[in-house]
């Protein structure tokens, strides 16, 4: 027997304007070595005391000897260390061609490097006595073979740091990413024996074409995903380890010289090259709503703030929002956003302070959120920028109570049965109690299956399917849910410390995967309701379970039916009409399916996709009923052609 459903055209709620979005922190080396383009790995060799500077990734050309020093006179204070680079020893490396005999060093990039017929623009800064010219160079590391060189002209003074600058197309794309990037030169000019250099760069093509930009083919799988806002710069990166190692935001600020990067809290140093301004550009050039977490005086290690002392951490965060939103002319920190390229303020709507400050293990942290960090930040906030929305860190749902005029943050990392379990979670919210999904996935399977821990390997189907059950409850409730998305976003195939991820990526843009979540939270957001509207059964209360859905407009009008089917091995028959539609009107009906295996998943080294989808035109027939099927373990969107016409109900019924 059909599941008969009747949507009312009114009675339901204004929903947000930014449903779907993005949250990025440099985790799985989504940042380095990820969406941002930079390809040479350990660039500028910079350390902490967590992750100590060395020459992870370089390697020398021309029997030359690396060395890590610590210059009297560095490249800049915030880059201590640089490579000398000395030429065999008499001897060594020496014979009748030693005239023309060439010293350098290689980077093998970021586990590869991807070479194809393009432009890529590179520099590299350099000092010591040499008269001659630079040479670099794409190459193969396994053959040797050259792609692609470049001469770069001019030597180099001992004592003045002099930056080389370069355009270099390869003449042939490479077989595969295993390749190097090479800077060599003459060795006989360099009057020494030996120069020494720092933050070797190279970028390839980058998106919309921005200097010190993101990775094209990455930042299109976000593209493609419609969404509406980006949540930075997450996540525990704004944390840090310690209250001195936190993501300072002024540190992410400048020419990169300026920038000595920060020990990650994901057991990796980072440089710092995806700062503020990039994150701005992202929001800019995707056309999102930039949602700007601030450090709140809580470290992972759990140490945080006392009272006495806030009014740093205070002053930091407005500071911050003033680079961002500040006059060029009239405030300090815009002027200085104006010196670095941006004279225009970027508009901020959105500032949560904090991130995760309930984390379980951190007890006392949390304590001193509830009890003075948040409140006073969120009072200095309010009195200096009244119309900016502030988003506390935790959510009602992490026994906080949320203060009058504040938002919470829930991120529910759960099992599929757990999230549907929970699909009438957010029925309870009240407009006091406005929430961001600022991250969500479904993590480990049921029955606590532990794979790498308790994760599972990547997204799978049937995860993904609870995922969408999860998405279709935020939904109902769209004028009291901010904003949903997924985390991580990005993974890194090589090295990574959650494996629950959109996208998975490598040097070679071929592995670049998109998981079967992906496609769920893709196709809900390619079909954005603006107003729900309730939705009738035949008992006169919608009854969830196998058939879990949401109905309401779009921006046109047009009718939106979002559903899934958990907990049932058989299809589904649904008979779907809209109220004010009449036979003949005509849908799309989209239907994503899996394999039979719930826990079938896209793997990056096959390249077999799981997913299945399937779009159909349909016909509204007796009564303006649309009838189909869907299967066990689907995710299904049905828009209509026509709009549906406000009616006279007022029912507040979902």
């Amino acid at each position: 027997m059909a599941i008969d459903l009747l949507v009312h055209s009114s009675g339901g709620n204004k929903t947000t304007d930014i449903m779907y979005g993005l949250m990025h922190e440099d985790i799985n080396n989504s940042g380095d070595g990820g969406i941002y383009a930079e390809l040479i790995s350990n660039r500028a060799f910079q350390g902490s005391e967590k992750f100590p500077s060395n020459l992870d990734n370089w390697s020398p050309v021309g029997g030359a000897t690396l060395t890590l020093q610590k210059l009297a006179k560095p490249l800049s204070s915030a880059l201590p260390y640089s490579v000398n680079v000395a030429n065999p020893k008499e001897g060594k490396g020496k014979g009748k061609d030693s005239k023309n005999k060439k010293v350098g060093l290689a980077n093998a990039g970021f586990w590869g490097m991807d070479v194809k017929r393009q432009k890529y623009t590179g520099s590299f800064h350099v000092t010591g006595e040499y008269k001659g010219d630079f040479e670099v160079s794409l190459r193969s590391a396994i053959t040797g073979e050259t792609f692609g060189k470049k001469v770069v002209k001019g030597g180099s003074k001992k004592g003045k740091w002099t930056e080389k600058e370069f355009e270099l197309v390869p003449f042939k794309d490479a077989p595969n990413s295993n390749n190097t990037f090479v800077v060599q030169w003459d060795a006989e000019g360099a009057k020494d024996g030996s120069l020494d250099l720092n933050l070797i760069s190279l970028f390839p093509p980058t998106f919309k074409g921005r200097k010190n930009g993101l990775r094209i083919d990455l930042a299109q799988t976000m593209v493609e995903l419609k969404p509406t806002f980006l949540r930075f710069p997450g996540g525990n990166m704004l944390e840090g380890n310690t209250l001195d190692t936190w993501w300072k935001w002024y540190e992410t600020i400048g020419p990169l010289k300026d920038r000595p990067g920060m020990a990650g809290v994901w057991e990796y140093q980072q440089t710092l090259g995806l700062g503020l301004i990039e994150y701005m550009e992202w929001a800019d050039d995707m056309n999102l709503e930039p949602i700007v977490g601030v450090f709140a005086g809580l470290a992972l290690d759990g140490s945080f703030v006392p009272e006495s002392e806030m009014e740093w951490v205070i002053q930091q965060a407005l500071d911050e929002i003033e680079f961002l939103t500040g006059d060029a002319k009239a405030t300090k920190w815009g002027a200085v956003r104006a010196k670095l390229g941006h004279p225009k303020p970027w508009k901020v709507k959105w500032v949560e302070i904090g991130n995760e400050d309930w984390l379980a293990g951190r007890p006392a942290g949390f304590e001193s959120y509830i009890n003075y960090r948040f409140p006073m930040m969120m009072k200095a906030f309010n009195e200096k920028y009244p119309d900016i929305q502030i988003i506390a860190s935790p959510s009602i749902f992490d026994n906080m109570t949320i203060p009058k005029g504040a938002a919470g943050d829930h991120h529910p990392y759960l099992t599929p049965d757990e999230f549907v379990e929970r699909f009438n979670k957010f029925d309870s919210l009240s407009q006091d109690n406005v929430t961001l999904i600022g991250e969500a996935a479904s993590t480990h399977p049921n029955g606590g299956i532990a794979w790498e821990g308790d994760l599972m390997p990547l997204p799978w189907w049937g995860g993904s399917v609870a995922e969408a059950i999860f998405l279709i409850s935020t939904e109902r409730n769209g004028d009291k849910i901010i904003g949903a998305t997924y985390a991580p976003g990005l993974r890194s195939l090589d090295r990574w410390q959650w494996s629950m991820t959109w996208v998975q990526h490598a040097a070679d843009p071929a592995l670049t995967t998109r998981s079967t979540s992906w496609y769920v939270w893709r196709i809900f957001a390619h079909h954005i309701i603006r107003e729900t509207l309730p939705v009738g059964a035949p008992a006169g209360k919608p009854n969830f379970d196998p058939l879990f859905y949401v109905a309401g407009k779009s921006e046109t009008g047009t009718g939106v039916f979002k559903a899934a089917v958990y907990n049932s091995t058989e299809s589904i028959p649904v008979s779907l009409k809209f109220d004010g539609l009449k036979e003949g009107a005509v849908a799309n009906l989209t239907v994503l399916t899996g394999p039979e295996d719930p826990y079938g998943y896209n793997d990056p080294w096959t390249g077999v996709n799981v997913v299945k989808e399937k779009t159909t035109f349909i016909k509204a027939g007796k009564g303006g009923a649309f009838s189909f099927t869907l299967p066990g373990l689907s995710v299904a969107v049905l828009e209509t052609a026509d709009a549906v016409k406000n009616g006279k109900g007022k029912s507040k019924g979902k």
